[in-house]
């Protein structure tokens, strides 16, 4: 028997894995497919130190009309799936109120804060082959008109003198400096200067998972048939193998409700669908920095593949089919600010961002039961946040003090104790 088993073997699984075998323990992770390739695979790979402003349902009428006439591209909804997710997603607009937000703005905080300080431990732990993954030129938030970036520049300054969050404003011909193969189009932006990117965001959480296993920890491949305890005991089956443990711990992501609802905890949980594609730059440009413009939604971020084009949100059902729209959208508006060439990947990327109505993760233990744990619920912050989130389920774990408060991230918020 372990001491703990863990479900899912994305970055928050990996994370939690690691830190736990530092501390002493052993530990089983499960998983039906490879390590780190569902979601924390498909992301834009930034290491957000300045995300401390979680993305909040839109509250004005004009956003709210762009997407209820499915004009937006930052943001898109599939109506035969509103039956299934209209009831977290009013939570959620709810919770985006200006009072409730900030609220949530200054518990999420904390968290962010950790983001940097823990991948930078794990990375220097996974070795030169991790190391050569990351970049710490931070990244651009560009726009399109003036107005929109003096007023997001406005709330930039707020956050450096709240969070020491670092940055700075650029003009277009700033932008074309750093730049040269931009075509026009924007305004300028800001430069989030603290974030690290990565060019291989699934290679590095492949890189961690090497450190798992040099840690000695045990990787099982298949599905399991959920988790059930017996006694003070912890146990799932695989492949017909009995896996058991005295902890186990939910780090399931999208699919995390398929283990929690049959242990009576039914939570609000919904997923934002997003896409990827990668191409080649046309003959003779090239991309030398993560760029996300902002009054479009999506995000053009050098990858080793070639140049990642990641979409905005779709609100879907996990399951459903692909439908990349809002793929299409995002590549037009791309091709006005930069030449994009040949698509390289055969079809879009297609991945699910697990979410809560609060915009907050769960990092926390299953208040009806002993021994069990769970991390999930990190929208669009997983790969930010994964290895703080390991750092603290582990803590609770082990009995240590943690590093933040995690009382902002219980899981009774969303159970009515």
């Amino acid at each position: 028997m372990q001491d703990v088993l863990i479900l899912g073997a994305g970055i928050v699984g990996i994370s939690t894995g690691i830190h736990l075998l530092k501390r002493g323990r052993s530990v089983t992770l499960v998983d039906k497919n490879q390590p780190g390739r569902e979601t924390s695979y498909g992301n834009a790979g930034i290491i957000q130190r300045e995300g401390v402003r979680p993305h909040a349902f839109p509250r004005d009428l004009h956003t709210l009309m762009q997407v209820g006439l499915h004009l937006s591209t930052a943001a898109r909804y599939e109506p035969m799936a509103l039956p299934r997710i209209a009831p977290p997603l009013l939570k959620y607009w709810w919770a985006s109120s200006p009072d409730h937000y900030k609220q949530v703005v200054q518990s999420y905080a904390p968290l962010i804060a950790r983001s940097i300080d823990t991948h930078a431990e794990l990375i220097a732990e996974a070795g030169p082959d991790a190391e050569r993954l990351i970049s710490k030129k931070g990244w651009y938030l560009v726009f399109r008109t003036l107005e929109k970036l003096q007023r997001e520049a406005a709330k930039a300054g707020e956050d450096r003198a709240r969070f020491n969050i670092h940055h700075e404003v650029v003009d277009w011909a700033g932008l074309k400096a750093l730049e040269p193969s931009l075509i026009g189009g924007l305004a300028g932006g800001i430069h989030w200067t603290d974030p690290w990117t990565v060019t291989d965001p699934g290679g590095l959480v492949t890189e961690y998972f090497k450190l798992f296993e040099k840690l000695g920890g045990t990787f099982v491949s298949g599905e399991a048939s959920g988790l059930t305890q017996d006694g003070g005991t912890w146990q799932t089956r695989v492949g017909g193998t009995l896996h058991t443990a005295k902890q186990a711990v939910i780090a399931l992501g999208p699919w995390a409700p398929e283990v929690l609802d049959k242990l009576g905890y039914r939570l609000p949980l919904f997923v934002k669908r997003g896409y990827h594609m990668h191409y080649k730059p046309a003959e003779g440009a090239a991309l030398n920095h993560l760029l996300l413009d902002a009054e479009v939604g999506y995000v053009l971020a050098p990858m080793a593949r070639g140049i990642r084009l990641t979409t905005g949100a779709e609100f879907n059902l996990r399951d459903a089919a692909p439908t990349p729209i809002q793929l299409g959208k995002a590549e037009a508006a791309a091709k006005e600010v930069f030449p994009l060439g040949e698509r390289v990947d055969p079809q879009p990327w297609k991945g699910a961002r697990p979410c809560t109505p609060d915009m907050m993760p769960i990092i926390s233990k299953a208040p009806k039961h002993e021994g069990l744990y769970a991390g999930i619920g990190h929208a669009h912050h997983g790969f930010t946040l994964g290895p703080a989130t390991g750092e603290l389920l582990a803590q609770m774990m082990t009995g240590e003090a943690t590093a933040i408060d995690v009382k902002p991230f219980r899981m009774e918020r969303f159970l009515g104790s």
